[in-house]
């Protein structure tokens, strides 16, 4: 089922959406557009995956109006999508669509959040390696080691742990696979990720462990532990 290259290995392509307009951080614009460690949040992800030897090509998925990634992508090795839907997966799946004619069945998509500027090409690499040729994919996550508490109309409730991951991206999955799990998801707004689209089709991704460099920057204060991060490199 892996689509091969010329050279018989397997076909590598990242994709970002980056359609979001990062409501939460109360930023006055996207928040992939913030400046972060000399750069937009955004360029950090692109860079990575430019960095890796084992990605053949990045997408970036944006809003049809918006005016800021020309001047944010490189001149080579990045496509723009101009796809971008109402929710992360209408823009997923609105570009692979539009890749459909460039895609095999069998190639791998590394869908990536934007708003994760700590992504390494060793990440990557380890998460290739991780997943292998597994037959559905799988993603980089992080164990939970902290207690969970559930707050509930009765009161408060400790979670057992054992078992619990965070999940991060990139999130790997075949073309073909991917394509079908996100078409069949009912509600687009009750998909989070990528992985719990293919979790509804009865399959079981592959976790492999991530590195807490790889956070969401979600909230203003986010943005700190992030360039704490990228300001020690790799």
């Amino acid at each position: 089922m892996t689509s091969l290259n010329s050279n018989g290995a397997a076909r590598y392509f990242a994709l970002i959406p980056a359609a979001g307009v990062g409501a939460r951080m109360a930023a006055g614009g996207p928040k992939q557009y913030l400046p972060l460690g000399g750069k937009p949040m955004l360029r950090h992800a692109l860079d990575a995956f430019l960095g890796s030897a084992l990605v053949a090509h990045t997408y970036v998925v944006v809003s049809p109006e918006d005016g800021q990634i020309d001047a944010v992508v490189p001149a080579h090795g990045v496509t723009v999508l101009r796809c971008g839907g109402a929710t992360r997966m209408d823009s997923v799946l609105n570009a692979l669509r539009a890749l459909a004619g460039a895609m095999r069945e069998g190639d791998w998509i590394l869908v990536h959040d934007a708003a994760r500027p700590g992504l390494t090409p060793a990440l990557i690499e380890k998460l290739i390696a991780g997943v292998g040729a597994d037959p559905v994919g799988g993603l980089l996550a992080l164990p939970v080691v902290d207690t969970v508490k559930r707050v509930a109309p009765g009161g408060v409730a400790t979670v057992a742990r054992d078992g619990l991951w965070l999940a991060q991206t990139p999130q790997m999955f075949r073309y073909g696979l991917l394509s079908e799990a996100l078409g069949a998801a009912p509600d687009a707004n009750a998909i989070t990720d990528d992985a719990s689209a293919v979790e509804a089709l009865g399959l079981a991704p592959k976790l492999v462990e991530g590195h807490p460099r790889n956070l969401k920057v979600t909230l203003p204060a986010d943005v700190r532990i992030a360039e704490m991060y990228l300001a020690h490199g790799q």
